[in-house]
């Protein structure tokens, strides 16, 4: 990898990326490796979770590690201990971290000052491990990557931000729809036009969520209104008015067309009741690919010989 850390989809490369998935789907389909049988995790969070805290969990523990919570009032980060402090003592104690934070920059702290790698399990500017989860969904679902045209209707937020990495890195072309002023972040955009140029991705961005699903063989949604930004959700709600995922937007898109969502979803809101249970649906699936996926992106971080102690 680039760096020791992965706190953005960009800390891959394309063929990393590529071998991560492949590792994956064979992970999926057979018994898992101990390859962790001597490494210890730290799991920082700032934010409550389901999917992000058990998969990995999980996924630790099936590879034969150990992995422990710390809690938001456990830890304090930036306000009980400074974020460097707490990166210097855990980086003591433990093999590596996985972090899920408010902010960012305090992620970035946390790796600048440790010295065992940080794993991004969501900030407020990227969730890499949710996209790559996806884009080994994609392939699992539609057998290919390169070509396929992928529709993401709503907010440009921190999933919406590293999926455009992994679609372009990986030649999936995407198309967010979203109202003015809630794009996908101008630094990300411009990475992932880099990566594009390699792939042959193509990226576009609309306001009309008709225009973006036309010929999609994926449509993803996300919530409206984030953790964090709850006083305004009634502001983003009367923005966000006509970007609902149902089945009239639906139509538009390829008739084989699959619908993903990152969970948790507010049924009624960004998507119409009953979308999450059509046939069009891998919502379940995407979410237990988030296990596959952090098993394959453990093995290749943490399996190989590591700290000794």
């Amino acid at each position: 990898m680039k760096t020791k850390d992965l706190l953005s989809v960009a800390d891959l490369s394309a063929a990393e990326t590529e071998k991560i998935i492949v590792r994956a789907l064979k992970m999926k389909g057979g018994p898992a490796p101990q390859l962790l049988s001597d490494k210890i995790l730290a799991l920082v969070f700032e934010k409550p979770s389901l999917r992000t805290r058990v998969s990995f969990e999980v996924a630790v523990h099936r590879l034969g590690g150990y992995c422990f919570y710390l809690s938001p009032d456990e830890v304090g980060l930036g306000k009980r201990e400074p974020v460097s402090d707490v990166a210097r003592v855990l980086s003591r104690y433990v093999d590596g971290i996985i972090a899920r934070t408010f902010s960012h920059q305090n992620l970035q702290m946390l790796a600048r000052h440790s010295t065992v790698p940080v794993i991004n399990a969501l900030s407020d500017l990227e969730h890499p491990c949710q996209a790559l989860a996806d884009i080994l969904t994609i392939r699992e679902k539609k057998g290919k990557l390169k070509g396929l045209n992928l529709a993401f209707i709503g907010d440009g937020n921190n999933v919406a931000n590293s999926l455009l990495l992994a679609a372009a890195q990986t030649g999936v072309n995407f198309c967010i729809a979203s109202p003015a002023g809630y794009e996908v972040n101008d630094e990300i955009l411009r990475v992932a036009k880099g990566f594009a140029a390699g792939s042959g991705s193509q990226i576009l961005s609309t306001e009309e969520p008709e225009q973006a699903v036309k010929d999609a063989d994926i449509v993803y949604t996300d919530v409206w209104t984030s953790m964090g930004q709850e006083t305004e959700a009634e502001k983003r709600r009367k923005a966000f008015d006509g970007y609902q995922v149902d089945i009239q937007l639906l139509s538009l898109a390829k008739k084989d067309v699959i619908f993903m969502h990152p969970l948790p979803a507010h049924h009624g809101e960004e998507v119409a009741v009953g979308i999450l249970d059509s046939k069009c649906s891998v919502v379940f699936d995407q979410a237990e690919n988030r296990l596959h996926l952090q098993k394959a992106l453990l093995a290749e971080m943490f399996g190989k010989a590591g700290r000794t102690r």
